[in-house]
């Protein structure tokens, strides 16, 4: 076993984040009910965890990316309420290795929900999901009236007669 020594100020604020994801799981650990840490190994591969998601738009569409790797689609729930559009999902622990004793759970297994609240751009009827490769899509039409107008420009000999300069 080869042992590293902690420097946790050593190159910046990526050890910070590091050294507050391991005070966060300490104290989420911590927090944890007596009656659900005296339950199986199960119970410790389960809990609720939230999916990372990148949300990006272009002139046409709003689009929210987020991950799910291992969830099955009927296992995914997407609902638009009024501006609200609420994304809720299971990772189940499937335990089908019966012989198998497990040394270390790290995925993140249990439920989410992950609710957005829409721009009035965004048409509600125009909404379309699609998940590949473990990447949830939810792809949001924008309004008509939303979406950017080119105006023309013309060239003075062009323009129409009530733009001329009167003498």
């Amino acid at each position: 076993m080869t042992m590293t020594r902690f420097v946790p100020f050593r190159s910046g604020l990526s050890d910070v984040a590091v050294l507050q994801n391991r005070l966060n799981s300490i104290f989420n650990d911590f927090a944890r009910p007596l009656a659900d840490l005296e339950q199986t190994s199960e119970t410790l591969a389960t809990g609720n965890f939230v999916p990372a998601v990148d949300v990006y738009e272009d002139a046409q569409k709003l689009v929210l990316k987020l991950e799910v790797p291992g969830i099955r689609r009927e296992n995914l729930d997407i609902r638009v309420e009024g501006r609200i559009l609420t994304v809720k999902g299971e990772r189940k622990f499937e335990a089908e290795e019966k012989e198998e004793n497990f040394h270390r759970i790290e995925r993140r297994y249990g439920s989410f929900v992950r609710s957005f609240t829409l721009p009035a751009s965004v048409n509600p009827d125009e909404i379309h999901a699609a998940s590949a490769d473990g990447v949830l899509s939810i792809s949001l039409a924008k309004k008509p009236e939303a979406k950017p107008k080119q105006i023309q420009v013309q060239v003075a000999a062009d323009a129409p007669k009530q733009f001329e300069a009167k003498a």
